[in-house]
């Protein structure tokens, strides 16, 4: 469901006018307001995917003016990957919109801690442990999600000689739990072309959770095979969300929904530069 964008500015650049939900305040500024500066926005992939699925959201903010990052997430697990992407969102002047994907929500709350210029966090089909808490034990408050039975583990050796346990979806198993609402063609190259998440990952605890003072845009899909939709809205129900959007989405929804992906980071982004 889209979002009516009260600027003019907006409404010549996009030509379209949208319906405004029941549950949100007008997004956007009075026509001549200057605003705040206008956040860059970052997204955090997650597991089993690369930057490049958040192509079709990417394209929109950027047509919409937006200046757009797409770091790779490591997936080595949280301690490593929330330092890398902390010290990623140093680089960035300004303010920041920070969006997380799946497994990137984790990585998004604990980098985020402490960083003043983060202004909103969007977590889309997300995970958003709390301090001292999992996946894994996050997880196991709910039903399982078609997924945690279409994973396979393939040992790795490092350069150094140490080992580790990589975690990948089985190929013929990908469609089905991971992006039901892609097609076969599409769902096999996300199949061959997926990155591993080390298995490490699934229990590593938060030490930090930034949703707990700033402000939150949650995306829920009610198809999601992956993780649990009643998890992802416990999630943003406690986290106090300014605002959840449910579609009928698998957990892709960044690939199959781009549009109602990149409406809802416009909201934050707009919120943070009107309000």
């Amino acid at each position: 469901m889209k979002i009516v964008r009260w600027s003019a500015a907006f409404l010549a650049v996009s030509g379209t006018a949208s319906v405004l939900t029941a549950v949100t305040a007008q997004a956007g500024g009075p026509s001549g307001d200057s605003g705040r500066e206008k956040p860059t926005v970052v997204l955090v992939h997650g597991a089993f995917a690369d930057a490049s699925s958040w192509n079709g959201v990417v394209e929109r903010l950027q047509r919409n003016g937006y200046k757009v990052a797409a770091p790779a997430n490591p997936l080595r697990g949280i301690p490593q990957d929330s330092t890398y992407l902390a010290s990623f969102l140093k680089s960035i002047k300004g303010p920041i919109v920070l969006a997380g994907h799946s497994y990137g929500g984790e990585v998004i709350s604990q980098a985020a801690v402490g960083n003043d210029n983060v202004k909103a966090l969007v977590y889309i089909n997300a995970i958003m442990p709390d301090v001292g808490e999992s996946f894994s034990t996050l997880s196991a408050k709910f039903a399982p999600a078609a997924l945690s039975k279409a994973l396979m583990q393939v040992p790795f050796r490092n350069g150094d000689g140490t080992t580790g346990t990589d975690v990948y979806v089985q190929p013929d198993s990908l469609h089905r739990v991971f992006a039901a609402d892609l097609s076969t063609s599409q769902a096999d190259v996300l199949a061959a072309t997926q990155r591993p998440i080390a298995m490490s990952a699934f229990t590593d605890k938060l030490t930090g959770a930034a949703w707990r003072s700033k402000p939150v845009y949650a995306l829920v899909g009610k198809q999601d095979q992956s993780i649990n939709p009643d998890l992802e809205r416990f999630e943003a129900k406690r986290a106090n969300a300014r605002k959840t959007v449910e579609i009928n989405s698998s957990h892709v929804s960044l690939v199959s929904h781009p549009q109602a992906v990149k409406d809802l980071i416009v909201d934050a982004a707009e919120n943070y530069t009107w309000k």
